[in-house]
Protein backbone atom coordinates (compact mmCIF):
# COMPACT_ATOMS: atom_id res chain seq x y z
CA UNK A 1 0.00 0.00 0.00
CA UNK A 2 2.63 2.73 0.70
CA UNK A 3 4.87 1.63 -2.37
CA UNK A 4 1.24 2.29 -4.49
CA UNK A 5 0.51 5.79 -2.36
CA UNK A 6 4.71 6.59 -3.33
CA UNK A 7 4.10 5.96 -6.42
CA UNK A 8 1.10 8.13 -6.89
CA UNK A 9 2.81 10.84 -5.22
CA UNK A 10 5.91 10.72 -7.66
CA UNK A 11 3.17 10.23 -10.65
CA UNK A 12 1.38 13.58 -9.56
CA UNK A 13 4.72 15.31 -8.97
CA UNK A 14 6.57 14.20 -12.71
CA UNK A 15 2.90 15.57 -14.09
CA UNK A 16 3.15 18.96 -11.95
CA UNK A 17 6.64 19.53 -12.88
CA UNK A 18 6.26 18.56 -16.53
CA UNK A 19 2.91 20.96 -16.81
CA UNK A 20 4.90 23.77 -14.85
CA UNK A 21 7.90 23.34 -17.66
CA UNK A 22 5.51 23.40 -20.75
CA UNK A 23 4.17 26.95 -19.11
CA UNK A 24 7.12 28.38 -18.58
CA UNK A 25 8.89 27.30 -21.57
CA UNK A 26 5.83 29.11 -23.93
CA UNK A 27 6.06 32.02 -21.61
CA UNK A 28 9.52 32.31 -22.22
CA UNK A 29 9.65 31.88 -25.64
CA UNK A 30 7.00 34.82 -25.84
CA UNK A 31 8.82 37.08 -22.94
CA UNK A 32 5.98 37.27 -20.00
CA UNK A 33 7.95 37.13 -17.06
CA UNK A 34 4.82 36.90 -15.17
CA UNK A 35 4.21 33.88 -16.71
CA UNK A 36 7.19 32.32 -16.57
CA UNK A 37 7.68 33.24 -12.73
CA UNK A 38 4.04 32.64 -11.57
CA UNK A 39 4.03 28.87 -12.52
CA UNK A 40 7.08 28.27 -10.99
CA UNK A 41 6.13 29.93 -7.81
CA UNK A 42 2.82 28.13 -7.71
CA UNK A 43 5.01 24.69 -8.25
CA UNK A 44 7.46 25.79 -5.52
CA UNK A 45 4.86 26.41 -3.03
CA UNK A 46 3.24 23.58 -3.57
CA UNK A 47 6.43 21.95 -2.27
CA UNK A 48 7.15 23.87 0.56
CA UNK A 49 3.69 23.85 1.77
CA UNK A 50 3.69 19.65 1.43
CA UNK A 51 7.38 20.17 4.23
CA UNK A 52 5.46 22.99 6.19
CA UNK A 53 2.56 20.72 7.38
CA UNK A 54 4.78 17.45 7.60
CA UNK A 55 8.29 18.57 9.00
CA UNK A 56 7.98 22.38 10.09
CA UNK A 57 11.10 22.82 11.77
CA UNK A 58 12.84 21.57 8.29
CA UNK A 59 10.81 23.76 6.08
CA UNK A 60 11.46 26.33 8.66
CA UNK A 61 15.54 26.16 7.57
CA UNK A 62 14.54 25.96 4.16
CA UNK A 63 12.81 29.18 4.34
CA UNK A 64 16.22 30.96 6.17
CA UNK A 65 18.08 29.02 3.63
CA UNK A 66 16.63 30.20 0.31
CA UNK A 67 15.20 33.43 1.19
CA UNK A 68 18.13 35.75 0.16
CA UNK A 69 17.65 34.65 -3.20
CA UNK A 70 13.79 34.76 -3.80
CA UNK A 71 13.83 38.27 -4.67
CA UNK A 72 15.77 36.86 -7.82
CA UNK A 73 11.68 36.18 -9.07
CA UNK A 74 10.49 39.40 -8.46
CA UNK A 75 7.46 40.42 -10.60
CA UNK A 76 7.06 43.98 -9.22
CA UNK A 77 10.65 45.21 -9.14
CA UNK A 78 11.16 48.41 -7.09
CA UNK A 79 8.75 49.63 -5.87
CA UNK A 80 9.63 53.25 -3.93
CA UNK A 81 6.93 55.71 -5.30
CA UNK A 82 3.98 55.94 -6.76
CA UNK A 83 4.46 52.75 -9.63
CA UNK A 84 1.66 52.19 -11.44
CA UNK A 85 0.23 48.54 -10.68
CA UNK A 86 2.80 48.21 -8.30
CA UNK A 87 1.02 46.92 -5.90
CA UNK A 88 -1.22 44.33 -8.17
CA UNK A 89 2.21 42.77 -8.79
CA UNK A 90 3.63 43.06 -5.44
CA UNK A 91 0.43 40.27 -4.53
CA UNK A 92 2.04 38.02 -7.36
CA UNK A 93 5.57 38.29 -6.43
CA UNK A 94 6.94 34.96 -4.94
CA UNK A 95 8.12 36.34 -1.16
CA UNK A 96 4.48 37.69 -1.05
CA UNK A 97 3.29 34.15 -1.33
CA UNK A 98 5.76 33.19 0.98
CA UNK A 99 5.49 34.93 3.64
CA UNK A 100 1.63 33.91 3.28
CA UNK A 101 2.12 30.34 3.01
CA UNK A 102 4.85 30.96 6.47
CA UNK A 103 2.21 32.89 8.04
CA UNK A 104 -0.41 30.34 7.84
CA UNK A 105 1.86 27.14 8.61
CA UNK A 106 3.56 29.57 11.82
CA UNK A 107 0.15 29.70 12.64
CA UNK A 108 -1.30 26.34 12.51
CA UNK A 109 1.98 25.08 14.06
CA UNK A 110 1.86 27.37 17.35
CA UNK A 111 -1.78 26.39 18.20
CA UNK A 112 -0.84 22.74 18.12
CA UNK A 113 2.11 23.69 20.63
CA UNK A 114 -0.58 25.65 22.72
CA UNK A 115 -2.63 22.88 22.67
CA UNK A 116 0.15 20.34 23.48
CA UNK A 117 1.60 22.53 25.84
CA UNK A 118 -1.37 25.04 27.03
CA UNK A 119 1.07 27.54 26.45
CA UNK A 120 4.22 29.25 24.51
CA UNK A 121 7.54 30.78 25.29
CA UNK A 122 7.29 34.10 25.71
CA UNK A 123 10.15 37.05 26.53
CA UNK A 124 9.70 41.13 26.81
CA UNK A 125 11.25 41.34 23.42
CA UNK A 126 8.70 38.89 21.93
CA UNK A 127 5.43 40.84 23.41
CA UNK A 128 7.28 44.22 21.93
CA UNK A 129 7.62 42.56 18.67
CA UNK A 130 3.74 41.13 18.78
CA UNK A 131 2.81 45.30 19.44
CA UNK A 132 4.73 46.69 16.43
CA UNK A 133 2.91 43.86 14.34
CA UNK A 134 -0.57 44.48 16.41
CA UNK A 135 0.16 48.83 15.96
CA UNK A 136 0.79 48.02 12.21
CA UNK A 137 -2.47 46.34 11.27
CA UNK A 138 -4.67 48.94 12.88
CA UNK A 139 -3.06 51.67 11.77
CA UNK A 140 -3.31 49.88 8.02
CA UNK A 141 -7.18 49.61 8.24
CA UNK A 142 -7.33 53.45 9.04
CA UNK A 143 -5.28 53.77 5.79
CA UNK A 144 -6.33 56.18 3.16
CA UNK A 145 -5.26 53.31 1.02
CA UNK A 146 -5.59 49.99 3.02
CA UNK A 147 -4.54 47.40 0.40
CA UNK A 148 -0.95 48.56 0.19
CA UNK A 149 -0.81 49.72 3.67
CA UNK A 150 -2.02 46.10 4.41
CA UNK A 151 0.70 44.17 2.70
CA UNK A 152 3.17 46.59 4.68
CA UNK A 153 1.75 45.44 7.64
CA UNK A 154 1.41 41.72 6.01
CA UNK A 155 5.29 41.89 5.48
CA UNK A 156 6.23 43.41 8.71
CA UNK A 157 4.02 40.57 10.63
CA UNK A 158 6.33 37.82 8.94
CA UNK A 159 9.35 38.84 11.41
CA UNK A 160 7.49 38.91 14.09
CA UNK A 161 5.65 35.87 13.87
CA UNK A 162 9.79 34.24 12.56
CA UNK A 163 10.78 35.53 16.01
CA UNK A 164 8.13 34.28 17.81
CA UNK A 165 8.31 30.64 16.42
CA UNK A 166 12.24 30.44 16.57
CA UNK A 167 11.78 31.39 20.56
CA UNK A 168 9.56 28.07 20.58
CA UNK A 169 12.64 25.86 19.09
CA UNK A 170 15.76 27.99 20.30
CA UNK A 171 16.05 26.69 23.66
CA UNK A 172 17.27 23.20 21.68
CA UNK A 173 21.01 23.99 21.19
CA UNK A 174 20.80 21.15 18.40
CA UNK A 175 18.30 23.46 16.16
CA UNK A 176 19.87 26.81 17.37
CA UNK A 177 23.20 25.83 15.69
CA UNK A 178 20.80 24.14 12.54
CA UNK A 179 19.17 27.42 12.29
CA UNK A 180 22.61 29.50 12.51
CA UNK A 181 23.82 27.19 9.68
CA UNK A 182 20.89 27.80 7.89
CA UNK A 183 21.16 31.84 8.15
CA UNK A 184 24.71 31.72 6.80
CA UNK A 185 23.94 28.78 3.92
CA UNK A 186 21.91 31.82 2.51
CA UNK A 187 24.98 33.82 2.61
CA UNK A 188 26.90 30.98 0.22
CA UNK A 189 23.48 31.38 -2.01
CA UNK A 190 23.63 35.23 -2.18
CA UNK A 191 27.42 35.54 -2.50
CA UNK A 192 27.73 32.30 -5.12
CA UNK A 193 25.29 34.09 -7.45
CA UNK A 194 27.03 37.66 -7.14
CA UNK A 195 30.33 36.16 -7.52
CA UNK A 196 29.08 33.68 -10.79
CA UNK A 197 27.83 36.84 -12.20
CA UNK A 198 30.43 39.15 -12.09
CA UNK A 199 33.00 36.21 -13.39
CA UNK A 200 30.78 35.95 -16.36
CA UNK A 201 30.82 39.66 -16.75
CA UNK A 202 27.30 40.85 -15.87
CA UNK A 203 27.44 41.34 -12.29
CA UNK A 204 24.50 42.25 -10.83
CA UNK A 205 24.08 45.97 -10.07
CA UNK A 206 22.32 48.93 -10.26
CA UNK A 207 23.07 52.54 -11.42
CA UNK A 208 21.95 55.50 -9.57
CA UNK A 209 23.52 59.04 -10.66
CA UNK A 210 27.18 58.34 -11.22
CA UNK A 211 28.03 55.70 -9.20
CA UNK A 212 27.31 51.49 -9.96
CA UNK A 213 26.34 49.75 -7.17
CA UNK A 214 26.32 46.22 -6.79
CA UNK A 215 22.82 44.66 -5.89
CA UNK A 216 23.43 41.09 -5.33
CA UNK A 217 20.26 38.83 -5.87
CA UNK A 218 18.13 41.61 -4.15
CA UNK A 219 16.03 44.41 -5.82
CA UNK A 220 17.89 47.05 -4.67
CA UNK A 221 21.58 47.64 -3.19
CA UNK A 222 20.83 48.89 0.24
CA UNK A 223 18.69 46.06 0.62
CA UNK A 224 22.10 44.07 0.06
CA UNK A 225 23.96 46.54 1.54
CA UNK A 226 21.70 45.78 4.94
CA UNK A 227 22.24 42.11 4.44
CA UNK A 228 25.62 41.84 4.22
CA UNK A 229 25.82 44.29 7.30
CA UNK A 230 24.21 41.52 9.74
CA UNK A 231 26.08 38.75 8.37
CA UNK A 232 29.70 40.29 8.84
CA UNK A 233 28.63 41.90 12.90
CA UNK A 234 27.22 38.43 13.69
CA UNK A 235 29.77 36.29 11.48
CA UNK A 236 33.10 38.07 13.61
CA UNK A 237 30.89 37.78 17.06
CA UNK A 238 30.65 33.60 16.73
CA UNK A 239 33.99 33.25 14.38
CA UNK A 240 36.44 32.15 17.32
CA UNK A 241 34.05 29.45 18.86
CA UNK A 242 33.40 27.45 15.77
CA UNK A 243 35.56 24.19 14.75
CA UNK A 244 38.26 24.92 12.19
CA UNK A 245 36.65 23.65 9.51
CA UNK A 246 33.89 26.27 9.74
CA UNK A 247 36.31 29.24 10.58
CA UNK A 248 37.95 28.62 7.48
CA UNK A 249 34.71 28.51 5.41
CA UNK A 250 33.32 31.61 7.88
CA UNK A 251 36.47 33.37 6.83
CA UNK A 252 36.34 33.10 3.25
CA UNK A 253 32.20 34.49 3.29
CA UNK A 254 33.49 37.03 5.50
CA UNK A 255 36.00 38.53 3.07
CA UNK A 256 33.57 38.36 0.44
CA UNK A 257 30.84 39.91 2.21
CA UNK A 258 33.13 42.74 3.11
CA UNK A 259 34.34 43.42 -0.21
CA UNK A 260 30.57 43.00 -1.35
CA UNK A 261 29.95 45.32 1.16
CA UNK A 262 31.80 47.94 0.03
CA UNK A 263 30.78 47.30 -3.84
CA UNK A 264 27.27 48.12 -2.58
CA UNK A 265 28.09 51.37 -1.99
CA UNK A 266 25.28 52.44 0.55
CA UNK A 267 26.50 54.39 3.01
CA UNK A 268 24.63 53.46 6.15
CA UNK A 269 25.09 49.72 5.99
CA UNK A 270 28.88 50.70 5.55
CA UNK A 271 28.63 52.56 8.71
CA UNK A 272 26.91 50.58 10.82
CA UNK A 273 29.06 47.37 9.55
CA UNK A 274 31.65 49.73 11.31
CA UNK A 275 30.20 50.62 14.28
CA UNK A 276 29.08 46.69 15.32
CA UNK A 277 32.42 45.77 14.51
CA UNK A 278 34.13 48.45 17.00
CA UNK A 279 31.35 46.58 19.84
CA UNK A 280 32.37 42.98 18.48
CA UNK A 281 36.25 44.09 19.02
CA UNK A 282 35.37 45.57 22.39
CA UNK A 283 33.20 42.75 24.21
CA UNK A 284 35.96 40.25 22.30
CA UNK A 285 39.03 42.88 23.54
CA UNK A 286 40.20 41.81 19.57
CA UNK A 287 43.25 44.04 18.66
CA UNK A 288 43.10 42.12 15.50
CA UNK A 289 39.66 43.17 14.52
CA UNK A 290 39.92 46.65 15.47
CA UNK A 291 43.16 46.89 12.88
CA UNK A 292 41.67 45.19 10.66
CA UNK A 293 38.81 47.73 10.61
CA UNK A 294 41.40 50.68 10.23
CA UNK A 295 43.15 48.94 7.53
CA UNK A 296 39.34 48.43 6.01
CA UNK A 297 38.73 51.98 6.32
CA UNK A 298 41.83 53.13 4.40
CA UNK A 299 42.24 50.60 1.87
CA UNK A 300 38.84 50.64 0.80
CA UNK A 301 38.31 54.32 -0.68
CA UNK A 302 42.23 54.28 -2.41
CA UNK A 303 41.47 50.86 -3.90
CA UNK A 304 37.35 51.80 -4.25
CA UNK A 305 37.45 55.50 -5.06
CA UNK A 306 33.72 55.82 -5.47
CA UNK A 307 33.18 54.64 -2.02
CA UNK A 308 35.01 57.87 -1.03
CA UNK A 309 33.39 59.59 -3.15
CA UNK A 310 29.90 58.50 -1.90
CA UNK A 311 31.34 59.67 1.40
CA UNK A 312 32.37 63.09 0.46
CA UNK A 313 28.77 64.05 -1.26
CA UNK A 314 27.91 64.73 2.92
CA UNK A 315 30.13 67.85 2.43
CA UNK A 316 27.93 69.05 -0.47
CA UNK A 317 26.20 72.09 0.03
CA UNK A 318 23.64 70.91 -2.97
CA UNK A 319 21.14 68.60 -1.54
CA UNK A 320 19.64 66.96 -4.44
CA UNK A 321 16.17 65.87 -4.14
CA UNK A 322 16.17 62.65 -2.59
CA UNK A 323 18.21 61.42 -5.64
CA UNK A 324 21.07 59.18 -6.04
CA UNK A 325 23.68 62.10 -6.04
CA UNK A 326 24.32 65.49 -4.25
CA UNK A 327 24.03 65.81 -0.37
CA UNK A 328 21.16 63.22 0.80
CA UNK A 329 22.01 63.93 4.03
CA UNK A 330 20.39 67.45 3.74
CA UNK A 331 18.07 66.26 2.19
CA UNK A 332 16.53 64.10 4.73
CA UNK A 333 16.31 66.73 7.19
CA UNK A 334 14.69 68.82 4.62
CA UNK A 335 12.21 65.79 3.90
CA UNK A 336 11.84 64.28 7.95
CA UNK A 337 10.58 68.16 8.75
CA UNK A 338 8.03 68.08 5.82
CA UNK A 339 6.56 64.45 7.06
CA UNK A 340 6.20 65.11 10.43
CA UNK A 341 3.45 67.09 9.78
CA UNK A 342 1.39 64.22 8.13
CA UNK A 343 1.33 62.53 11.78
CA UNK A 344 -1.25 65.49 13.03
CA UNK A 345 -4.43 63.96 10.67
CA UNK A 346 -4.35 60.85 13.53
CA UNK A 347 -1.10 61.20 15.92
CA UNK A 348 -2.48 58.12 17.60
CA UNK A 349 -2.27 55.39 14.55
CA UNK A 350 -0.85 57.18 12.19
CA UNK A 351 -1.57 57.44 8.06
CA UNK A 352 -0.70 53.78 7.61
CA UNK A 353 2.32 51.63 6.73
CA UNK A 354 3.70 52.60 3.47
CA UNK A 355 2.00 55.53 2.94
CA UNK A 356 4.53 58.22 3.62
CA UNK A 357 5.70 58.19 0.22
CA UNK A 358 1.84 58.08 -1.13
CA UNK A 359 1.09 61.28 1.30
CA UNK A 360 4.22 63.38 -0.38
CA UNK A 361 4.61 65.41 -3.41
CA UNK A 362 8.64 63.37 -2.88
CA UNK A 363 7.13 60.16 -3.22
CA UNK A 364 9.58 58.56 -0.60
CA UNK A 365 9.91 56.64 2.31
CA UNK A 366 10.66 58.76 5.40
CA UNK A 367 14.51 57.37 5.40
CA UNK A 368 14.00 57.20 9.60
CA UNK A 369 12.29 54.49 10.79
CA UNK A 370 11.64 56.26 14.52
CA UNK A 371 9.78 59.10 12.46
CA UNK A 372 8.11 56.62 10.23
CA UNK A 373 6.91 54.70 12.54
CA UNK A 374 5.32 58.34 14.22
CA UNK A 375 3.81 59.32 11.25
CA UNK A 376 2.80 55.66 9.71
CA UNK A 377 2.21 54.06 13.02
CA UNK A 378 1.11 56.95 15.25
CA UNK A 379 2.16 57.86 19.04
CA UNK A 380 1.15 53.72 19.60
CA UNK A 381 3.25 52.65 17.10
CA UNK A 382 6.00 54.79 18.43
CA UNK A 383 6.33 53.31 21.25
CA UNK A 384 6.14 49.68 20.44
CA UNK A 385 8.88 50.17 18.02
CA UNK A 386 11.02 52.19 21.01
CA UNK A 387 10.25 49.21 23.01
CA UNK A 388 11.33 47.05 20.94
CA UNK A 389 14.67 48.44 20.09
CA UNK A 390 16.09 48.83 24.20
CA UNK A 391 14.53 45.15 24.48
CA UNK A 392 16.90 44.36 21.58
CA UNK A 393 19.57 45.98 23.50
CA UNK A 394 18.41 44.52 26.84
CA UNK A 395 18.47 40.66 25.74
CA UNK A 396 22.28 41.24 24.13
CA UNK A 397 23.12 42.45 27.68
CA UNK A 398 21.35 39.95 29.19
CA UNK A 399 22.50 37.38 27.10
CA UNK A 400 26.11 38.63 27.42
CA UNK A 401 25.66 37.84 31.47
CA UNK A 402 24.44 34.44 31.22
CA UNK A 403 26.66 33.05 28.25
CA UNK A 404 29.59 31.07 29.78
CA UNK A 405 32.92 32.60 28.81
CA UNK A 406 34.75 30.69 25.64
CA UNK A 407 32.05 29.36 24.46
CA UNK A 408 29.90 29.96 21.88
CA UNK A 409 26.64 31.21 23.34
CA UNK A 410 29.32 34.02 23.89
CA UNK A 411 29.69 34.47 20.20
CA UNK A 412 25.68 34.86 20.25
CA UNK A 413 25.76 37.60 22.39
CA UNK A 414 28.44 39.33 21.34
CA UNK A 415 27.39 39.07 17.23
CA UNK A 416 23.34 40.09 18.77
CA UNK A 417 25.33 43.00 20.45
CA UNK A 418 27.00 44.58 17.52
CA UNK A 419 23.96 43.87 15.52
CA UNK A 420 21.45 45.72 17.66
CA UNK A 421 23.66 48.38 17.81
CA UNK A 422 24.01 48.42 13.86
CA UNK A 423 20.46 48.12 13.47
CA UNK A 424 19.51 51.18 16.25
CA UNK A 425 21.86 53.29 14.38
CA UNK A 426 20.96 52.85 11.18
CA UNK A 427 17.69 53.00 11.69
CA UNK A 428 17.93 56.61 12.16
CA UNK A 429 18.72 57.54 8.98
CA UNK A 430 17.34 54.95 6.45
CA UNK A 431 14.45 52.17 6.12
CA UNK A 432 15.66 49.51 7.82
CA UNK A 433 11.99 48.50 8.74
CA UNK A 434 11.45 47.91 5.04
CA UNK A 435 13.61 45.23 4.43
CA UNK A 436 11.86 42.72 5.40
CA UNK A 437 13.64 40.28 3.87
CA UNK A 438 17.22 41.14 6.26
CA UNK A 439 15.12 41.45 9.05
CA UNK A 440 14.22 37.60 9.12
CA UNK A 441 17.98 36.96 9.33
CA UNK A 442 17.96 40.19 12.46
CA UNK A 443 15.74 38.24 14.42
CA UNK A 444 16.76 34.68 13.82
CA UNK A 445 20.12 35.96 15.71
CA UNK A 446 17.78 37.76 18.23
CA UNK A 447 16.35 34.89 18.87
CA UNK A 448 19.65 32.82 19.51
CA UNK A 449 20.78 35.56 21.93
CA UNK A 450 17.11 35.77 23.94
CA UNK A 451 17.54 31.40 23.78
CA UNK A 452 21.25 32.49 25.71
CA UNK A 453 19.64 34.91 28.04
CA UNK A 454 16.74 32.42 29.50
CA UNK A 455 19.48 30.02 30.18
CA UNK A 456 20.52 29.48 33.82
CA UNK A 457 23.99 32.07 34.55
CA UNK A 458 27.10 31.01 34.11
CA UNK A 459 29.54 30.80 37.07
CA UNK A 460 32.01 33.52 37.00
CA UNK A 461 35.52 32.46 36.03
CA UNK A 462 38.65 33.44 34.61
CA UNK A 463 39.00 31.98 30.91
CA UNK A 464 42.25 30.38 30.80
CA UNK A 465 44.81 31.32 27.84
CA UNK A 466 43.25 28.41 25.83
CA UNK A 467 39.37 29.42 26.37
CA UNK A 468 39.47 31.12 23.03
CA UNK A 469 39.49 27.41 21.25
CA UNK A 470 36.26 26.22 21.15
CA UNK A 471 34.94 23.54 23.37
CA UNK A 472 33.04 20.22 22.08
CA UNK A 473 29.70 20.71 24.00
CA UNK A 474 29.19 24.49 22.61
CA UNK A 475 30.90 24.71 19.79
CA UNK A 476 29.53 24.84 16.23
CA UNK A 477 30.58 21.97 14.34
CA UNK A 478 29.61 21.24 10.89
Amino acid sequence: MRVRVGAVGVGVATTLAAAVAVVSGRALAEGNRVAVVLPLAVAAGVAVAVLALTRFAGYLLVMLAIRSCVDLFKISGPVAGRVPDADAARLLDPSTMLAVLFLLAAGLWLAARVRAHGRLRGSPLGWAMLLVGATGLVSALGAAQPQPSLLEALRVLTVVVMFVVLEQLMPDSAVLRRVLLACYASLVLALGYTVLLSALGHPPAEVKGNFTRISGPFSQSTTFGRYLMFMVVFGFGIYRFLSRRLRIALGVLLGLSLLFLLLTNTRSAILGTALGLVVVAVLHRSRRLLALLAVVAVAGPALFPAVGDRFAQLADERAIGGGPTGNTLAWRVTYWTEIVELADRNPVTGIGPNMTQRETDEAKRPHNDFLRAYVETGLLGLAAYLAMLLLCLHTARTALRRAPPGSLDRGIAVGFAGCAVAFVAVSAASNAISNVVTLWYFVAFAAAASAVARRPAAPVTRPSAGALSPSPPTALRS
